[in-house]
């Protein structure tokens, strides 16, 4: 697997691991269920979802999920997925998705996860990252703003769910 360790000296990202499940089991709250999970999680769906990405590291895949750590002992205190593909996505932009678990909220840990996922995913070629928001998610929103995003357009889900397109060109310097 690549050693992918990002660091901005007070947020750190690496791979998530089987290590990781019980932390993130711990963490998880209604606002990661309804707009980032899909459901309540349980071990074994976990475990089944950080092998997938765990295997997705290994094969250079699509998929590249990161564990948010922060504090003296690097304690998950979140998650940062980007996929190079998918659905509404055009080559060469990314799709980036997080969430931080209550405790670690309101402290600016997001934003700065967002900036330094966005400069790894600049280094593997992405051009242009892109953040959906459910409309009635304001505080992602206020982090794709931070980070440097700009709304362009509002989509629907399959589902019919309205998202709020932010995107930012990877291409320029983040800060």
């Amino acid at each position: 697997m690549h050693e992918v360790k990002l660091s901005d000296g007070i947020v750190t990202l690496s791979p998530l691991c089987l290590d990781d499940v019980e932390a993130h089991l711990a963490g998880e709250d209604e606002l990661l269920v309804r707009y980032l999970n899909g459901g309540p999680g349980t071990r074994e769906g976990v475990e089944a979802y950080f092998r997938h990405c765990l295997e997705q590291w290994e094969m250079s895949g699509s998929l590249r999920a990161f564990g948010i750590r922060a504090g003296a002992d690097e304690a998950l205190a979140g998650t940062i997925d980007l996929r190079f593909e998918g659905e509404g996505l055009t080559p060469g932009q990314v799709n980036v998705a997080y969430g931080l678990y209550p405790f670690w909220r309101g402290r600016g840990l997001a934003t700065r996860a967002v900036l330094l996922a966005s400069l790894y995913a600049a280094s593997e070629g992405g051009q242009e990252a892109v953040i959906q928001v459910e409309t009635e998610n304001p505080a992602s929103a206020a982090v794709a703003q931070r980070a440097g995003f700009t709304h362009s357009k509002q989509t629907h889900s399959k589902d019919g769910t309205r998202l709020d397109w932010y995107i930012r060109d990877l291409l320029v310097d983040p800060k």
